[in-house]
């Protein structure tokens, strides 16, 4: 196996982008991609997209040659593959992109992510979102995505010490940290009484604590790291690419309130990694929903379980802190274009090793870790890359 590094990377503005189709964010995520590695699209070996649902939201299947098609990449004919698992589809693609290269099958390849949500009204945005859960099980019994995460926080809450005002702090700290992403949704800071006052969707959840409906695309390209410094002086390395299953309803998991699949995909990325959790500088989690990052630092093993309401409490999630988590603004303020999460986070990353991010650069960040969720936690996906 050859080890593998990315060379370029490039996301879109996130949030309501009326100006813009799903064909046009695409195009723009791979362009800036291409800009940032210096090559041009007859480069290019292979492709594979994260999108979750362009069947529902812009009634388009076939997206993998939708996208080589108006990405100019038909005249070379290349393969073009589109990867769904629900929001952690952009970090299944990443995932298929490294091994490609790792395995010798490839050597430039694309990892790209998309998704075009606010084509249709809220409410056919949400079932669609729900076809992530056990449609039979779940959805049919009337069971949405914040209902399903507002039964983890109860079980949590019952459980740990975790109050509500705790849970408040991870949109306040992921506010702060979006504030200084030009691409963010949301760059406005928040406060706790802004979260606790908002709008009650699913008890305890408020608005403030859910990540928004997003349009947006991201893109990254891998190649081979003997070759990386062919196309740039600040390659990244990928020191390791997990993945793990778990049941894709809520109801037959060992423990609600635990993601194992987020357990089982993080050993096994540290393990591949040969590295601990000493020398992660910082991590993107999958706050699709406050409870989520409480879930995922503690699953991760950043903490022990029982132990994040008070590890945030204490400042040691923000920049600064013990392990920065959602430097770019998490899920909740930087957006969730399900498709092209996955693979915004490895953009974050690479950018705070690159020391690109700015404002929200985390100091000397030197090995950073991404985690992507699909679903309640049915599919994870969890790389570590370094410098």
């Amino acid at each position: 196996m050859r080890d593998v590094a990315v060379i370029g990377i490039g996301c879109t503005n996130f949030g309501e982008v009326w100006e813009s189709s799903f064909r046009d964010l695409f195009v723009t995520a791979g362009a800036l991609a291409l800009e940032d590695a210096g090559l041009s699209g007859e480069t290019i070996d292979a492709m594979y997209v994260g999108n979750m649902s362009a069947g529902r939201f812009i009634e388009q299947e076939h997206i993998g040659a939708l996208i080589a098609d108006y990405a100019g990449l038909t005249t070379t004919h290349i393969p073009s593959t589109r990867v769904e698992a629900a929001c952690a589809s952009g970090g299944l693609a990443f995932r298929q992109a490294v091994i490609a290269v790792a395995s010798g099958m490839e050597d430039i390849v694309v990892a790209a992510g998309v998704e075009k949500m606010t084509d249709v009204e809220p409410g056919a945005s949400t079932d669609a979102l729900t076809g992530a859960a056990d449609r039979e099980w779940e959805g049919f019994i009337g069971a949405t995505f914040p209902g399903l995460y507002a039964m983890i926080a109860t079980d949590y809450m019952n459980r740990y010490p975790l109050t509500r005002e705790d849970l408040a702090l991870v949109p306040v700290k992921n506010h702060k940290n979006g504030a200084n992403n030009p691409i963010a949704q949301f760059r406005q800071e928040i406060t706790v009484d802004t979260v606790l006052n908002s709008t009650l969707v699913a008890d305890p959840l408020r608005l403030f604590d859910c990540s928004p409906i997003t349009d947006g695309a991201a893109a990254v390209i891998v190649a081979p790291l003997e070759r990386a410094r062919e196309f740039t002086d600040t390659p990244i390395k990928i020191l390791a690419t997990a993945q793990a299953s778990d049941t894709i309803a809520l109801h037959d998991r060992r423990d609600i309130s635990t993601l194992d699949a987020t357990i089982a995909a993080g050993e096994r990325a540290f393990r591949m990694a040969r590295v601990e959790h000493k020398d992660i500088d910082l991590v993107e989690v999958h706050d699709c929903f406050s409870i989520a990052e409480i879930c995922a630092i503690e699953d991760l093993g950043f903490c022990r379980k029982g132990e994040a309401g008070w590890f945030t409490r204490e400042g040691e999630t923000q920049i600064g802190g013990k392990i920065p988590v959602n430097t770019s603004g998490g899920l909740k303020s930087c957006g969730h274009p399900v498709g092209a999460t996955g693979i915004k986070q490895v953009c974050e990353v690479v950018q705070q090793l690159r020391g690109e991010a700015g404002k929200r650069q985390v100091n000397g960040a030197k090995i950073g870790m991404t985690h992507n969720v699909g679903g309640t936690g049915a599919t994870v996906a969890v790389h570590i890359l370094g410098v």
